[in-house]
Parts: C-alpha cells; sequence; structure tokens
C-alpha cells in the first residue's frame, strides 16, 4: 500500500509540474508581446505633459525615496512612476484618494489568482483586469458550454467547447491586453494547490461545489494569502474575505478561514448545483463584482491598515432590504485548519491523504429500485400509444418535477406531483392516494434520480396501486432515445 501511495502522489507531482511548466510558457509568451508594447509606449512617454503639482510631487516623491517598497531606479526615458497610456487608462481610479498613484502601483505588482472561471470568476476577473491587477491567473478545467452563456459574461457562443480559461483570456485581452495572464487548464487538486498558490499574493474562490471551498481555503492558510470566497444560487448569494490577515496556524490574529465559518460541510444531499437549482445571470454576477471590489480594497490599502472585522455579506434579489451583514466569530480554537492544533498540514494535502471528497461526501445517482420496477423511455412511448385518452382504467403518468419545470415541457395528459413535499401532501390529502389505487402509475423527472424516490414512497404508503415503476434516465433518456426535440435544460 506504500508503494501505491508513494507512486500516486509522485504522479501527482508530476502532473503538477507539467502544469507549472506550461503556464510560464505561456507567461513567457505574453511578456514577449507586452515588451513589444512597452518599447512602443516608451517612446510616447517621453513627452508626456506636466500634472498638477500635487500628483507631481507624489510621484517625484516615490520615485526618490529607496526605501518605498515600489522604489525602482528612475528610467532616464521615463519622467514619471507609471506610463502616459497607464495614466490615461486608470485616471478615474487615480484621482481617487482611496486608490491614488500608490494604490495603482500596488495594483500592478498584484499577483491574484482565481479559481474559477464561471459566474463568478467572469466578472471579478474582468474588472480586475480593467482595474490593472498586474498578473491574473485562471484554474478551470472545463470547457464553456452554450448553457454558461446567459451568465459567464467573459464566454462567447463562437467560443463553446473551448476552454474557459483560454476564452475568458481572450475576453480579457481585449480589454486590457497590459496584465499578464496565466492559464492553468485543469481542476484544483490537494496535490497541486500549493504550487499554484505560491505564486500569487491573493485568491479568489469562484468556484461552486464544498470540496473545492474547503481545499482553496485550506491551502490559502498554509501558503498565506488571503481569500476572497463567493457563491451563488437561484436568487441568493454569499461573500466573505478569509484569512485576511493571514496569519500561520494557531496565531489568534489571523481572519477566520473557511472551516471557521463552516466547521462541517452541509450534507451531501443538500448540495445543489446551478444545474439543478438555477441560477439567475445578474445574481451571480452581482457576486463576481463584489468579489473584485473585495479584492482590489485589499490591494490598494496601505501596508499597515488593519483589516476589517470579519463578516458575512448576504444578498437575496427579492428581499427587502436585498443585502444584510453578519458579523462572524475570529479563529476558532479547534479549527482543523488555522489553529494551533491543526491538522491540516502541507504533507497531509500534497500527500493526497486529504479527501475533500470523503470529507464533504458525494451523491451517487439514485439506484434504488430493482429493474422490475423501471421501464426505459422507449417503453414509455409504447404504453402511451397504446392508452387511450378517455381511459379511465389507463396508466397514470405522475410528474415529479417541479411545477416551473413542468411547465416548461411536459407529456401530454401527465399529473404534475413533485417530489418535494411530496411526503406532506401524502398525509395532508387522502384524495391523491384513493385517486390511485388499483391504477397503473409511471413515474417520470428530469434524471431518473427522484423518480425512484417517489416511486419508493408511494409503494410503501400505498399498497392499493396495482403497479408502480419509474422512467429510468427520466426525461434526459426521452430525449435522446425518443424525441430529439424535447428541451434541453
Amino acid at each position: 500500500m506504500d508503494n501505491v501511495l508513494s507512486t500516486s502522489a509522485v504522479d501527482a507531482q508530476v502532473e503538477a509540474l507539467r502544469q507549472q511548466i506550461q503556464a510560464t510558457e505561456d507567461q513567457l509568451a505574453q511578456l514577449r508581446e507586452q515588451l513589444a508594447h512597452a518599447e512602443q509606449v516608451q517612446h510616447r512617454a517621453r513627452d508626456a505633459g506636466k500634472l498638477e503639482t500635487d500628483w507631481q510631487q507624489e510621484i517625484m516623491g516615490a520615485l526618490n525615496n529607496p526605501q518605498h517598497q515600489y522604489y525602482q531606479e528612475p528610467d532616464p526615458q521615463q519622467r514619471f512612476a507609471l506610463s502616459n497610456p497607464e495614466f490615461k487608462r486608470y485616471a478615474r481610479q487615480l484621482i481617487m484618494p482611496q486608490v491614488g498613484l500608490q494604490g495603482q502601483l500596488r495594483l500592478k505588482a498584484a499577483r491574484v489568482l482565481i479559481v474559477g472561471a464561471g459566474g463568478l470568476g467572469c466578472p471579478a476577473a474582468a474588472y480586475l483586469a480593467g482595474a490593472g491587477v498586474g498578473t491574473l491567473g485562471l484554474v478551470d478545467g472545463d470547457t464553456v458550454e452554450e448553457s454558461n452563456l446567459h451568465r459567464q459574461i467573459a464566454h462567447s457562443t463562437d467560443r463553446v467547447n473551448v476552454f474557459k480559461v483560454d476564452s475568458a483570456i481572450t475576453y480579457l485581452r481585449g480589454l486590457n491586453p497590459n496584465i499578464i495572464y496565466i492559464p492553468h487548464r485543469a481542476h484544483l487538486t490537494p496535490s497541486s494547490a500549493l504550487d499554484i498558490f505560491s505564486n500569487y499574493d491573493f485568491v479568489l474562490d469562484c468556484t461552486d461545489h464544498p470540496t473545492s471551498r474547503y481545499l482553496i481555503s485550506d491551502a490559502c492558510v498554509l501558503s498565506g494569502k488571503p481569500l476572497v470566497s463567493a457563491s451563488a444560487l437561484r436568487t441568493e448569494g454569499q461573500l466573505t474575505v478569509l484569512n485576511n490577515p493571514p496569519r500561520a496556524p494557531g496565531a489568534s490574529d489571523g481572519g477566520p478561514c473557511y472551516r471557521c465559518v463552516f466547521p462541517r460541510p452541509p450534507p451531501a444531499e443538500s448540495v445543489v448545483s446551478c444545474g439543478e437549482g438555477g441560477i439567475l445571470g445578474p445574481v451571480v454576477g452581482v457576486m463576481g463584482v463584489l468579489q473584485a471590489l473585495e479584492t482590489l480594497k485589499l490591494i490598494t490599502s496601505a501596508p499597515d491598515a488593519a483589516a476589517p472585522p470579519p463578516s458575512l455579506l448576504l444578498f437575496s434579489a427579492y428581499s427587502i432590504p436585498q443585502f444584510r451583514n453578519v458579523k462572524l466569530r475570529s479563529r476558532r480554537a479547534d479549527c482543523a485548519s488555522c489553529s494551533a492544533n491543526h491538522t491540516v498540514t502541507e504533507s497531509s494535502l500534497t500527500s493526497g491523504s486529504m479527501d475533500y471528497v470523503a470529507f464533504c461526501g458525494v451523491t451517487n445517482p439514485v439506484d434504488i429500485l430493482p429493474p422490475s420496477s423501471r421501464i426505459s423511455a422507449g417503453d414509455l412511448l409504447s404504453v402511451l400509444a397504446s392508452a387511450s385518452p378517455h381511459d379511465d382504467e389507463g396508466p397514470i403518468l405522475l410528474d415529479v418535477r417541479d411545477p416551473t419545470q413542468f411547465e416548461l415541457c411536459s407529456l401530454p395528459n401527465s399529473i404534475n406531483l413533485p417530489w418535494q413535499g411530496l411526503q406532506t401532501r401524502l398525509r395532508d390529502d387522502r384524495q391523491i392516494i384513493e385517486d390511485l389505487k388499483g391504477r397503473d402509475v409511471l413515474v417520470v423527472c428530469k434524471l431518473g434520480n427522484d423518480s425512484q424516490l417517489a416511486v419508493q414512497m408511494l409503494a410503501s404508503t400505498t399498497p392499493e396501486i396495482n403497479s408502480i415503476k419509474d422512467v429510468r434516465g427520466g426525461f434526459r433518456a426521452w430525449r435522446d432515445e425518443v424525441d430529439s426535440e424535447w428541451p434541453d435544460y
């Protein structure tokens, strides 16, 4: 077993090194492009006009102070700390006291990693690139799908099936070509996280599953990086800044981590993705923009500025007020990641012994019914074709999707009886059971999971049903096997 584990760890390290080499090659190519651009800018900057006196004094003070963290030997061919095109591009934020010259120089020097190039990552990356963050890294192993386009604004129809990081970088280069963009075309793993995070100053969690959120937070604590984390589903979102200020595990003045806020993951069966629960595009956009805002505040703040108290921002599009702020506790004394007695270590992460899937749980496709209690989509077609629409003794087709999905598309003469809340309805409305007595019942849902659960419940609560079966694969199988025009949503 030890040999198997060591081989697995070596393979993971090799893959991480391959990703680093690829990222370095991509960065080198971008640097060559920027060098050519900089040489052109350099000539135009020689004749830059005078600025207002106070800004000129600030600039010259920064240039002439060898102790300043952004001091560089003056370029005899460039009079000011920024080039004239940079002054023009960032002018509207440069004149704000919250940014100013020093803030812009911090942005230019900053290296920010965005994990997830989807609904959150796209707007966050756009505003960070627009603000002039010097280096942006993007981590994502997915490709663009058509269903992404209503909310993932950096992608486009002509880039469907392209890696999301490549699609996003194409968009971002059009927005600001003066940024170094580094693609990481793979999902983040425990073995690769620390190597990747070591090259950046700030991390944004723009993912959509607890397994990745715990991994990213753990890696930020171990690598000493502030984390801006957000999530969005349906019409609601959450935002928090974690591990700020970043301190070693056990330090009482460090900011709380994700495990401090959520010591235990939610039940696996309660985790709903955007594909299952839906998402309103502007909702995830709001949360991504807020992530960019918090990151800009972190970068541009003075090095000795005190971190604000930790809090959790809650957004609900249909509530009044839409925003609420919840104060968070400081680091937990028993936190597995950031306390003095932490169990999450660099070796446990890189060795692969940290199993985030096992920790968070995983919901496998439901498979609880025997073959005799299931029929195929083709069998359902045969049953429907042979049944008379006026036959009061014929089979009943129950559609257990929610009413919104049922309204999108449904089969003729089917009855909508949503799985959510079914047990309560069976208890409170005995007429449902009366209507099913002595009948053959077929149950269908979107994917063939909820229908199995419904069959199991109905069979146990309504023994008077003549027979009850579910449709294997649900309406996805119906579209694949029977009706290719059935909506794909």
